[in-house]
């Protein structure tokens, strides 16, 4: 009989392997637990059953001892089998993340295991990847802020010891000294405002406003540009459409985008504005007859810094249409570029709608 006793205490112990096996197969650390929970009262109750049954055959307490012990301990190894499961997936993590805190923005973690677990490793790689970004970005404008501020210093410099050695009076200088000073102030107004945008510090006083008394101003400023240029700048716009934003910040977002237009557009080609009301939203579109997008324009021309070609680089620090992606996205809009079948490229941005008018 103490074979008997001991065969069922060796399969006892089988069941609770096998079934500690199935529960970390379980899609969620819940499951596993839950199924632990119900293995744990499972065998002990299996256990006390089959020992009364023992006891009423047999008439030995050693043997029911054996099948209760065994039983027992089938839940114990249960245990401990699912625990290091869940603990092994659990320092991978742990072990990523401190990879990451000691500088290393390329690790990640494995991901893998129960849903809860799966689910905090992607969690943490989506923050990695985002830190990484940062950083990246970070650099990225030190590399190129630097870069942009040299060219204008230099040649302060330059006119400053001109000046000293006397090579030319004061007076010869004075415009470009404003010039210079101007590149700078804007370089600088950029960066604060592009700073502020990454920060979620940019604070929009809305309202609802027609779309035409934003986008007039910004024609009448550049019209004098577009006719040195050649280029017809013309605005169509419905009285109509209304819109729920902050007027200025607006204002320069469509500054930027017919300055770019009118940069990449040669002489007797069209710059327009085109707005509509669209649902709940309001479109807007600066299209131009230019040369259009090259391959990678219409992903990348949004970030900071980036060039299109020499003559962009040379007339603007590459910031502007990163700004004006960071205002329409503070008013809760989408922008976004395109070339246009019949040849040039459009910028298109959406802004929420305003209050119809009172008819």
């Amino acid at each position: 009989m103490i074979e008997l006793a001991l065969i069922v205490a060796v399969a006892s112990l089988g069941v609770g392997l096998a079934a500690a096996y199935v529960l970390r197969a379980a899609p969620t650390l819940w499951l596993q637990l839950a199924g632990l929970a119900l293995l744990s009262v499972a065998v002990p109750l299996a256990a006390v059953l089959f020992s009364g049954w023992v006891m009423f055959h047999m008439g030995t307490d050693l043997k029911i001892l054996i099948v209760a012990a065994a039983s027992a301990s089938a839940a114990v190894i249960a245990s401990l089998v699912l625990a290091g499961s869940i603990t092994s997936s659990i320092r991978r993590v742990a072990a990523s993340s401190q990879r990451f805190a000691t500088g290393d923005l390329g690790a990640r973690a494995p991901v893998g295991g129960a849903a809860e677990i799966a689910g905090l490793a992607d969690s943490f790689n989506t923050m990695a990847v985002s830190i990484e970004r940062l950083f990246d970005a970070r650099r990225e404008l030190v590399a190129w802020a630097s870069h942009d501020l040299r060219t204008p210093i230099a040649s302060l410099q330059a006119m400053v010891e001109a000046l000293e050695d006397g090579l030319v009076a004061p007076v010869e200088y004075l415009p470009a000294f404003r010039e210079q000073v101007r590149a700078l102030s804007l370089l600088v107004d950029d960066l604060f405002e592009l700073a502020r945008i990454d920060a979620g510090a940019l604070t929009l006083e809305l309202r609802d406003v027609r779309v035409d008394s934003i986008v007039e101003p910004a024609i009448r400023v550049l019209e004098p540009d577009a006719q040195a240029r050649g280029v017809a700048l013309t605005a169509d716009v419905d009285r109509d459409v209304t819109a729920t934003v902050e007027p200025e910040k607006i204002e320069r977002v469509l500054f930027n985008l017919l300055t770019n237009a009118l940069r990449h557009t040669p002489s007797d080609g069209t710059v327009a504005v085109h707005a509509k009301r669209d649902g709940q939203e309001v479109l807007v579109e600066v299209a131009d007859t230019g040369e259009g997008l090259p391959e990678d324009g219409a992903a990348k021309m949004f970030d900071r810094f980036w060039r299109a070609d020499r003559a962009r680089s040379e007339a603007g620090a590459g910031l502007g249409l990163a700004i004006a992606r960071g205002i329409v996205e503070a008013h809760g809009g989408r922008i976004w570029a395109e070339n246009r079948p019949q040849g040039g490229a459009k910028v298109s941005f959406t802004l929420p709608a305003g209050a119809l008018p009172a008819r």
